[in-house]
């Protein structure tokens, strides 16, 4: 499914968002650290544009996370929860 609305997709959208603000980051804080303007980070956040891989390991790396723990926790997530 490639819908930017799918279970999958809204689930991302949530941790991610909340790995920002769990890290103390506005969106233009972290735009800042990532040398991208804040409509980028917007955009992921609200689901307009999806991120690679390595865009995904970059903002996971300016907010101070851990990319495994990132991964695991999103594949624990209830994902039937938003179907």
């Amino acid at each position: 499914m490639k819908s930017l609305n799918n279970p999958k997709q809204l689930i991302f959208q949530d941790m991610i968002r909340e790995a920002r603000l769990n890290a103390g980051l506005t969106q233009a804080k972290l735009a800042e650290k990532l040398g991208k303007p804040q409509s980028y980070i917007a955009k992921y956040e609200t689901g307009e544009r999806r991120l690679d891989v390595i865009e995904l390991l970059d903002i996971i790396d300016a907010i101070g996370g851990d990319a495994a723990k990132f991964i695991t926790a999103f594949n624990s997530a209830k994902i039937s929860e938003r179907e």
